[in-house]
């Protein structure tokens, strides 16, 4: 196995391995993500992948991205490059599979959106908790609609309440849900059962299964959700205090209550 500076990487029999390697918590910093949109890049120039999985090392999938990122005026590049590392992922022309334990929150619960499959253990929690920082999700805003319903995303984005593996995977958002130790070897196994196949008809049934269409609007959707970060949210107050209050661990002050 090979590694960047925050992502190793491996391939094997057809299937490729990429695990962020940021513990405890693999925070989703920009040089994390620019590691991960090259690896993606360049394993997806690999026509042998037949199927890719996405795992962490540590306890956690990722806690999200980095808080102090999204304030002025890093949040300006920050967010365009963390939606183009999910639209990455998302046209990864193989199959994706995420192996989550642990927290799969905010920005981490929006990368494992962009798989194909996630595998998840009995003790992971899933969320979009940005809302209680005066802020949004714009990759789930723009991608659980469609992956879900609409109102369950709304759920999700409007109350930032944390799921369980069991109620992720009721809502449509897991595969497979299986005991915490086990869940890079089912993600494994389930690879070695779609690697079984051939690397052509795979990569072409990804296609079908998103569709022309809803990869066109998928795009559309993820790239207005950004604008709509950058241009309209991060112009209002609430978003700089919900974010500074955080990271100064003391409660928001709201301009309108």
């Amino acid at each position: 196995m090979t590694s960047g500076t925050h992502i190793q990487r491996s391939v094997e029999n057809g299937i490729a391995r990429l695990t962020l390697d940021s513990p405890p918590l693999n925070i989703l910093t920009r040089a994390l993500l620019a590691d991960l949109r090259t690896a993606l890049a360049e394993l997806g120039e690999e026509p042998t992948i037949r199927v890719l999985v996405l795992g962490a090392t540590g306890k956690h999938f990722s806690a999200g991205a980095d808080v102090g990122e999204h304030l002025p005026p890093v949040y300006a590049e920050m967010i365009p490059e963390f939606l183009a590392t999910v639209a990455a992922l998302r046209a990864f022309p193989a199959p994706v599979i995420a192996a989550v334990r642990g927290r799969c929150l905010g920005g981490g619960f929006e990368l494992a959106q962009g798989a194909d499959l996630v595998v998840a253990g009995e003790g992971a929690s899933f969320g979009q908790p940005e809302i209680v920082l005066g802020v949004f999700p714009p990759a789930a805003c723009a991608l659980l609609p469609e992956a879900i319903g609409p109102a369950r995303a709304a759920a999700i984005v409007f109350t930032g309440d944390p799921m369980t593996a069991a109620e992720a995977q009721a809502a449509g958002c897991v595969a497979r849900v299986v005991p915490d130790e086990r869940v890079d070897e089912e993600a494994l196994a389930l690879a070695g059962r779609i690697a079984r196949h051939s690397a052509a008809a795979l990569r072409v049934a990804k296609r079908a299964l998103r569709g022309p269409a809803r990869g066109h609007r998928a795009a559309e959707t993820l790239a207005a959700a950004g604008k709509l970060y950058v241009a309209d949210l991060m112009q209002t107050a609430d978003a700089t205090e919900g974010l500074t209050a955080f990271l100064a661990k003391r409660p928001a002050q709201w301009t309108h209550r």
